[in-house]
């Protein structure tokens, strides 16, 4: 009788320590991927565009991400419908494309009008229309065709094999990688995608601090959640993409998990981050904490990171972001567009917007990406060689 006691106890030690299973792929009515995503995308359909003098980033990027809800859901008339929001670009909308020649005039911030490019890039992906492809290309080869109005800064970068239109913001991980990422994509052409690891690597080099995350500036010593944010999702999405003999491709990786076990780390109970990563007592802001989100669920399905581990960092993120939607489409609790500043307190008294485009992506970006399907197989062969 003694023996089976102690049987029967190894056994509830062993059940007990048995590692959970995180379901990525089930959500209760009202939290499923294919419900937020067509909910977000539908209101940026009809939301009109975010600036009457030219397409910014903000929008560029949730335009992204209800397309590629489009295709992943392959729901044809989604697609039209941002099909239809683009076509007056080509003709009686022409003005609001970022020009060329106004980038003198901006100086910068070459990076945040040029990352355009990706929305054409994308529409040829799915579309096969050469319209497309042509000017997103034009975006794509300008960031590394030096300008006349160059200065001796803009032209080290060039001979360092980097973008003339390099300024260290941690902003630029994100909008140079995706643009140059999309041109390899549409191209097959690899001096895409070899550019853009070169840049990322660049920036980590410079930027990152020794727990992974990120300073808003040198002079912000401030660990900002969309600033980290935007960090976050291009190294994502240049791993997705990065071949697996690429020479600058563990070093991404392991600053990606570096990263990725500190955000672990800082994360809320209830599921989000703040405004402030490492401040316990600031607000929620939820454009990083849905980049974030997308970073994890991302690099769990691909199996960049241990499953066991942070599956759950990634469920958790997800259902608390949710509820942050309100009826009308519009997620809520996101940081204003913010400069750098050294005083801590400017980071906690920061307005907070509802619908912002610099939310609405992110959100997007996750339900596509709890809606992906991953080669299993490629993704082990992947982890296998990292």
């Amino acid at each position: 009788m003694k023996c089976h006691v102690i049987i029967i106890g190894l056994m509830i030690a062993l059940f007990a320590c048995r590692p959970k299973h995180v379901d990525l792929d089930d959500f209760p009515a009202g939290f499923t991927p294919t419900e937020v995503g067509l909910k977000l995308s539908e209101r940026f359909i009809h939301s009109p565009h975010a600036s009457t003098n030219m397409i910014n980033y903000p929008e560029v990027c949730v335009w992204y991400g209800a397309l590629k809800f489009a295709e992943v859901t392959r729901n044809g008339e989604l697609k039209e419908n941002l099909q239809a929001r683009f076509e007056p670009l080509f003709n009686e909308e022409k003005h609001l494309l970022p020009i060329i020649g106004f980038f003198k005039y901006v100086k910068g911030h070459y990076v945040d009008f040029s990352v355009f490019g990706t929305i054409p890039l994308e529409f040829y992906l799915q579309t096969q229309d050469k319209r497309y492809l042509d000017l997103g290309l034009f975006y794509a080869d300008y960031q590394w065709t030096l300008p006349d109005f160059a200065d001796e800064q803009m032209c080290k970068y060039q001979e360092q094999g980097l973008t003339w239109q390099t300024r260290y913001w941690i902003d630029d991980m994100y909008m140079i990688t995706i643009l140059q990422t999309k041109a390899f994509l549409a191209t097959g052409n690899q001096m895409y995608i070899e550019r853009a690891a070169k840049e990322m690597l660049a920036y980590l080099t410079v930027l990152q601090c020794p727990n992974g995350l990120f300073y808003h500036a040198p002079d912000a010593p401030h660990y900002w959640a969309r600033g980290n944010g935007w960090v976050a999702v291009g190294m994502t999405e240049i791993l997705r993409y990065l071949s697996a003999d690429s020479p600058e491709r563990p070093k991404i990786l392991a600053a990606y998990r570096k990263m990725m076990e500190t955000l672990k780390y800082y994360q809320k109970e209830d599921g989000t981050w703040g405004q402030l990563i490492d401040k316990a007592d600031i607000w929620t802001e939820t454009s990083g904490s849905a980049m974030f989100a997308y970073a994890f669920i991302t690099g769990v399905k691909h199996g960049w990171l241990d499953a066991q581990r942070f599956a759950e960092v990634a469920r958790k993120a997800w259902l608390s972001l949710v509820p942050y939607i309100n009826e009308d489409g519009d997620l809520t609790e996101i940081c204003v567009g913010t400069g750098k500043r050294s005083e801590e307190q400017f980071y906690y008294e920061r307005p907070r917007r509802t619908g912002d485009f610099h939310g609405q992506a992110p959100m997007l970006w996750c339900a596509n990406a709890l809606l992906e399907n991953v080669n299993l197989t490629k993704q082990k062969n992947d982890e296998n060689k990292d």
